[in-house]
């Protein structure tokens, strides 16, 4: 290796661990960019996991934040853009998904937020029921951007109008993040806690 050649390497290693260039990051046959651009903002992978249905992989699930945050209270008011992105390990009906969904947004939302977050849980109802399956390796995103919403992603195409209320990505992040998580082990791993 000539000299010029170590410093570009040494330079980009640098880089690197400063976190200014992006470093793939792979779980389970999944690759995830880290960080994602979203709405003009820079979002660094905050946490990942698997996310486990008895011994079965379900899916891949990774929370990108634009600050680093250890707690679901410092999550949820994380000012900027967010995303949660899920890519499937294994084909499940979209119905089901959707379901499964909708059982642990409404275990983890409070009582008096309900009824404001109906139109939104329809909304993302509708989605899936329109989607029939998803396959292996098929992604779908929820976006928060700050002027915009709430926007739901499947296979990298927005989905319908957006939800106005931060209340409802929130509860949406409650899924994963909320008092009764779907998976607690990924709750952990996507709070950054754990390997």
């Amino acid at each position: 290796m000539t000299f010029p050649n170590r410093c570009l390497a040494g330079m980009a290693a640098l880089m690197l661990s400063a976190g200014l260039l992006a470093a793939p990051v792979e779980v389970s046959g999944i690759t995830l960019a880290d960080p994602v651009e979203l709405a003009g903002a820079r979002l660094p992978l905050n946490g990942v996991g698997i996310r486990y249905k008895a011994v079965f992989k379900v899916y891949v699930a990774a929370l990108y934040l634009e600050k680093k945050a250890a707690t679901p209270e410092e999550v949820f008011a994380a000012p900027g853009s967010k995303r949660i992105s899920i890519t499937m390990l294994r084909e499940i009906d979209s119905n089901e998904l959707g379901k499964s969904f909708t059982k642990a947004f409404e275990e983890n939302a409070a009582r008096n937020e309900m009824s404001r977050l109906i139109p939104g849980l329809l909304k993302m109802s509708q989605v899936f029921s329109d989607q029939k399956k998803m396959l292996p390796g098929e992604n779908f995103t929820l976006d928060w951007i700050p002027g915009t919403g709430t926007v739901i992603s499947v296979k990298g195409k927005p989905q319908g109008e957006p939800v106005k209320e931060i209340e409802f990505y929130n509860a949406m992040l409650r899924i994963w993040l909320g008092t009764k998580p779907a998976d607690w082990k990924l709750k952990e791993e996507l709070l950054g806690k754990a390997a």
